[in-house]
């Protein structure tokens, strides 16, 4: 008797210890980590953009950085952009139908830009679970960049009056003709 007792008092113990478990509940996502000087603009002669990037290697985390720092500022200047959607839906079969239903989305971009008196005014690397990750902040100086584009407003004003004088030029010689 005391031993049924003594399991009863044991199985009792174990359901409240189980019972009272903590559970699981939602979890909440998880911050990604950044340096504090991260994404921010905080001086008004310069335009900052910032690439981040994962690799084995510290030097490769450090470039990949780089590369995504300046294909950022890139895309700021001067992007082409393509993109196609395409729906597709397919209806096969007689007594059950099926029906095949595909919509595929492609979007290219592609940046040009040309840059000068650019520097790298912080950089950071991190050790993480597959390697190192590398943050990097590339500093472009805001006179250059209304420089490169004053140039560029001017050529294509150029490129426009050259097609202009040489529509013009055609004319001319179509009235010659007649």
């Amino acid at each position: 008797m005391k031993s049924l007792k003594m399991i009863a008092i044991i199985m009792i113990v174990m359901f409240t210890v189980i019972g009272c478990g903590q559970a699981d509940g939602p979890k909440t996502p998880k911050e990604v980590f950044q340096p504090d000087w991260y994404g921010i603009q905080d001086n008004v002669d310069y335009v900052f953009s910032y690439g981040k990037a994962e690799k084995r290697s510290e030097d490769m985390a450090f470039e990949a950085a780089k590369a995504n720092a300046y294909l950022e500022a890139a895309q700021y200047v001067k992007s082409h952009v393509k993109g196609m959607i395409k729906n597709y839906m397919e209806e096969a079969g007689v007594d059950n139908p099926q029906i095949t239903a595909l919509t595929s989305k492609v979007v290219k971009v592609v940046s040009d830009a040309k840059f000068s008196n650019t520097m790298i005014s912080q950089r950071k690397s991190y050790v993480a679970e597959n390697g190192y990750l590398s943050f990097v902040r590339l500093s472009l100086p805001k006179a250059e960049i209304n420089k490169n584009m004053l140039n560029q407003i001017k050529n294509e004003e150029a490129l426009y009056n050259q097609f202009k004088s040489s529509q013009a030029f055609k004319e001319l010689d179509n009235e010659l003709a007649k």
